[in-house]
């Protein structure tokens, strides 16, 4: 009977020793509230859900304590999560995210008014200016690329740019651009009235011509040819984006089309579950996500700044209202929505949105591009 007992109290302990509340650490509470709050902003206030709520999840998935060597952790090899992980450590997922983007775009924002591509091309001063930055506060050359491509405001990009230059920083680096997309709506505005006065936020822009199918067809193919030969090294992102454009626009794959823009992009998206709090809270961490706020503050002024001087050499009846500067971001569609709104509260009756989707379209295009320069360089 005691041979019985000590046996029973072993196996006791040995399942404690197991436990989550065993080898439970400070560390993993605070991601955990940083999950619960992320889902908080998705579900009660509507930012990108599409993109927290996994995240979220996935944060609380990571940050469930265990006892390490069960082959559980993301980080463990061999394990369910680590095995899914690859997707996202060596840059798999990005190009696929890519190709759901550009299958569910319309550029004929864009098309309509080639000359917003520079007004996109403005915003990628984020990018540029948080690598100084970056480099001033101790980064080596690659981490500083990694990070600075936060201030495109696009997570597929970060995390493949990251996945080539710095791995090690990636989680915080994917999370830190996941998270400033998603509060587009909180950090934009106050920037957009103030760099800009009343009168320019009630401005009226023509309307946008009607763009042709075959415009539309021949855009993807064109675009393919002239950024890649300009940036090979963006071959894996702008290639699947303009592929999944032609899907989109041909109007022979809708399948194919409507697969890439919903089950595959969805499947994909979800990167929180890196953010265990061993290799998540560290240093680096503060200074990726003060850099990140950085990049995308300054994304946000090059981009209203460039519209307000460019209109000094424009003709009247062409001038752009400088609220859809702050859209060169490439968060689609939001950064555009925010354009919108704070023009529908300047004027109830000037509306914004299909003139903010270019330069928005256009960022996207903008912070690949940069993407590729900076893995040219620094690869």
């Amino acid at each position: 009977m005691i041979l019985l007992d000590n046996f029973l109290f072993t196996k006791l302990l040995d399942f404690w020793h197991f436990t989550g509340f065993y080898n439970f650490d400070y560390t993993n509470l605070i991601m955990i509230l940083v999950g619960l709050f992320f889902i908080y902003l998705a579900i009660k206030h509507d930012f990108e859900p599409m993109l927290l709520v996994p995240i979220g999840f996935g944060i609380l998935i990571g940050n469930i304590p265990f006892q390490p060597g069960n082959e559980i952790g993301i980080y463990e090899e061999g394990s369910v999560l680590n095995i899914l992980y690859q997707g996202v450590r060596n840059g798999w997922y990005p190009p696929l995210i890519f190709l759901g983007i550009g299958a569910m775009t319309d550029f004929s924002a864009l098309l309509a008014n080639p000359k917003l591509m520079l007004v996109g091309a403005a915003a990628q001063f984020g990018i540029f200016g948080a690598y100084m930055i970056a480099l001033f506060l101790g980064f080596m050359p690659d981490q500083a690329g990694a990070i600075a491509i936060i201030g495109g405001a696009d997570g597929p990009t970060a995390i493949f740019l990251s996945s080539k230059l710095a791995p090690n920083l990636m989680g915080a680096i994917a999370v830190s651009a996941y998270s400033y997309m998603a509060l587009v709506p909180v950090i934009q505005p106050p920037i957009m009235r103030l760099l800009t006065t009343e009168k320019e936020r009630k401005m009226r822009m023509k309307p946008a011509r009607k763009v042709s199918q075959l415009e539309k067809i021949i855009f993807p193919i064109f675009g393919l040819l002239l950024t890649c030969f300009v940036v090979p090294s963006a071959i894996p992102l702008l290639g699947m984006l303009f592929f999944g454009n032609l899907l989109r626009e041909s109007g022979v794959t809708k399948r194919l089309a409507h697969t890439a823009s919903n089950a595959m992009t969805d499947i994909v998206t979800t990167v929180g579950a890196s953010t265990q709090a061993s290799q998540f809270l560290t240093k680096e961490t503060i200074f990726i996500f003060f850099l990140g706020f950085c990049a995308f503050v300054i994304a946000t002024c090059s981009g209203v700044l460039f519209v307000k001087l460019f209109n000094l050499i424009l003709p009247k009846s062409k001038k752009l209202n400088p609220l859809i500067g702050n859209a060169g971001v490439s968060a689609v569609p939001m950064a555009a929505r925010i354009s919108n709104d704070q023009g529908l509260k300047a004027d109830p009756s000037n509306y914004l949105l299909m003139h903010a989707m270019g330069p928005n379209v256009a960022g996207v295009i903008g912070s690949a591009v940069a993407a590729g320069v900076l893995l040219g360089f620094l690869g």
